[in-house]
C-alpha cells in the first residue's frame, strides 16, 4: 500500500476514509461490532489530540492503525480488570494450535471466533488476512519485528482452521417486559407516532448519532425524531444485536430485509434515557450478529 507523508492538519480526511477499515480491525480485536465502534471513536479522538504536535507524520495510515491497535488493547485490559463475564471469551486463557487457514477463510470468521485467538495472533490475522496489509506493513503498525508477525500469523491461521466449526454463542433470553417495550417502541416508530416517542424522552436524554453528532437534553434530542419524520426509507423491527435489545433498521423497498443499521436504547423509570443510532455508521452492520424477535 502507498503510505506517504502528510501534514497533521490533513489527517481529518484520512480518518474519515479509513474509519470503516479501522472498525473492521477494532471489532475483531475486541469481539464486538458495537464495542469496536467505541474503540474507533477513542482512537480517532487520541489521534486528533496528538496530531497538532506530531508535525509531518510518516506513514499516516500505519500511524492511525497503531493508535487503534493500542486503543483496542486498552479496551481489552479494561474489560479484564472489570472481570466481565458474558458472551466474549478471554483470549488469554485459550491455546493456539491447529491446521492451515487461508485469507478467504479468515475474512469470514465471526467476531467471537477471532476472540479465541491471543491478541498478537488476532491482530496479525486481521491485518493481513482480513484487511490485506503486507507482512512488512503489519510489523510497522504493530511495532514488532517481521519475524514476530510471521510467527503470530502462522499460529493464528492454524488456530482459525482448528476452529472451523465454532459453536454459536447463545445470548441470554430477553425479559418479557423488555421485549414488549422494544416492540411497542418499534410499532410507534413505524406508525410515525413521533409525538408519542418525544413524550417518552427523559429530561436529561442523550443522543449519540454515531459518526455524526451528539445531543444532550430532551429539547435537543427531540429533533432526532424530526429527521426520521422527513424520510421514508426505513422500517424498524425489534431484535437483538450481539445479544443486546435493539431496533433493526431496514429499507422497506428492499425485499431481502437486510439490516442496514441498528438503534440501541437505554431506559430509566419507563423513559428513554439514551439513544445510540448507527445510521451514519453502516459499516458496523457488516460484522454485526443480529436476530429478529
Amino acid at each position: 500500500m502507498a503510505d506517504g507523508t502528510v501534514e497533521a492538519d490533513t489527517l481529518g480526511h484520512l480518518m474519515t476514509s479509513l474509519r470503516p477499515r479501522l472498525h473492521r480491525y477494532c471489532a475483531r480485536m475486541v469481539g464486538s461490532a458495537i464495542d469496536g465502534e467505541d474503540v474507533v471513536q477513542e482512537a480517532l479522538a487520541k489521534a486528533a489530540e496528538a496530531a497538532p504536535g506530531a508535525g509531518a507524520i510518516e506513514r499516516p495510515e500505519s500511524w492511525l492503525f497503531r493508535i487503534a491497535h493500542n486503543a483496542a488493547l486498552d479496551a481489552l485490559r479494561r474489560r479484564k480488570r472489570r472481570a466481565e463475564v458474558g458472551a466474549w471469551v478471554d483470549p488469554a486463557v485459550l491455546a493456539d494450535a491447529g491446521a492451515v487457514a487461508d485469507s478467504r477463510v479468515a475474512a469470514t470468521w465471526s467476531l467471537a471466533v477471532f476472540m479465541r485467538l491471543p491478541a498478537a495472533q488476532r491482530s496479525s490475522a486481521v491485518l493481513v488476512d482480513v484487511l490485506g496489509y503486507s507482512l512488512t506493513e503489519t510489523a510497522g503498525i504493530l511495532g514488532v519485528s517481521l519475524a514476530a508477525v510471521k510467527a503470530a500469523l502462522h499460529r493464528g491461521r492454524l488456530r482459525l482452521r482448528e476452529l472451523a466449526a465454532p459453536d454459536a454463542i447463545q445470548a441470554a433470553p430477553l425479559a418479557a417486559a423488555e421485549m414488549d417495550r422494544l416492540r411497542a417502541y418499534a410499532d410507534r416508530f413505524n406508525a410515525r407516532d413521533f409525538d408519542a416517542l418525544r413524550d417518552l424522552l427523559a429530561e436529561d436524554a442523550k443522543l449519540d448519532l454515531v459518526n455524526r453528532t451528539r445531543l444532550d437534553g430532551r429539547k435537543d434530542v427531540s429533533i432526532y425524531f424530526t429527521r426520521y419524520e422527513e424520510r421514508s426509507d426505513w422500517r424498524f423491527a425489534p431484535g437483538l444485536a450481539e445479544g443486546r435489545p435493539a431496533l433493526l433498521a431496514s429499507d422497506p423497498s428492499d425485499a431481502s430485509g437486510t439490516v442496514r443499521w441498528i438503534v440501541l436504547l437505554g431506559w430509566r423509570d419507563g423513559r428513554i434515557l439514551t439513544i445510540r443510532d448507527f445510521k451514519y455508521a453502516p459499516y458496523v452492520a457488516e460484522s454485526l450478529a443480529v436476530s429478529r424477535l
